[in-house]
């Protein structure tokens, strides 16, 4: 089943953001490691002091393997090459990239409701935004079964909180979280651009593609995003015509991974 047909699940509940347990959990992976042996390495190593042994076997199998192992652990391979290169905020927003790719709920819960939200001169987001977005997405039969209040309400905590690890809201008060609304980097836009290139994408469906509004921009702003890109020589945009083109200089994405910075 695709990304774009993906019915939602709970399995944000295993973790939000995430963030200093992804890099803990990076620096033990190693290439061919499957989320059995790196839950194994990590319980040896102690990288997650006072966690207990099943919460992080619940960290490692059902938020770090969906998100960061899948592909041949293609996602972990890279976040290995940038994360000593890039500052935080740029690695959260891969990170946040990763995270939506895995749990269909939170980016259909920042396309539809955070960004319109934003665009309409709101300043922040409460419990009642997200509780609504989920209801609604049970009435639309987004879940393969009916949810209780009770999983309606924690999940609906979880979208929030997950926003707030990734820097898309500032906490006020237990309830109210203020928007801080994200701007992509140009490291994001081109790993981003690559990946959907390299999936199979051709130009206009990849301007196109769901995945930039995460991050806020349209497709006309996706290819003013790309042609700052292409200032620092990753790629190469051509308009004329009502037409765009778009010209690739690196051979896979491991290979570009080693030129961001």
């Amino acid at each position: 089943m695709s990304v774009r047909t993906k019915l939602y699940t709970t399995q944000l509940q295993a973790g939000l953001g995430l963030i200093q347990e992804t890099r803990a959990l990076l620096n033990l992976w190693h290439s061919g490691m499957n989320a059995q042996a790196l839950f194994a390495a990590a319980l040896a190593a102690g990288v997650c002091p006072g966690v207990t042994a099943r919460r992080l076997r619940n960290i490692v199998l059902e938020c770090f393997a969906p998100r960061y192992l899948i592909g041949q652990g293609a996602p972990a391979r890279h976040l290995q090459l940038l994360v000593s290169r890039l500052p935080a905020p740029q690695i959260s927003q891969f990170m946040l990239l990763f995270t939506v790719r895995a749990n269909r709920i939170l980016g259909d819960f920042i396309r539809e409701v955070y960004w319109p939200k934003y665009s309409a001169g709101a300043t922040n987001l409460v419990a009642e935004d997200a509780r609504s977005f989920v209801l609604r997405a049970l009435d639309d039969g987004r879940m393969s079964k009916r949810w209780s209040e009770t999983t309606v309400r924690r999940v609906s905590a979880y979208l929030l909180g997950a926003c707030a690890d990734y820097g898309l809201l500032r906490r006020v008060s237990r309830t109210n979280l203020e928007i801080v609304p994200l701007r992509i980097s140009d490291t994001v836009a081109a790993y981003l651009a690559y990946d959907l290139h390299y999936a199979g994408m051709g130009d206009t469906s990849l301007l196109n593609s769901e995945e930039w509004r995460i991050f806020g921009i349209t497709a006309e702003e996706v290819l003013d995003e790309l042609k700052r890109v292409s200032l620092k020589g990753h790629l190469i945009v051509q308009t004329g015509g009502g037409l765009s083109r778009l010209s690739w200089k690196y051979f896979d994405m491991d290979e570009l991974c080693h030129e961001l910075n």
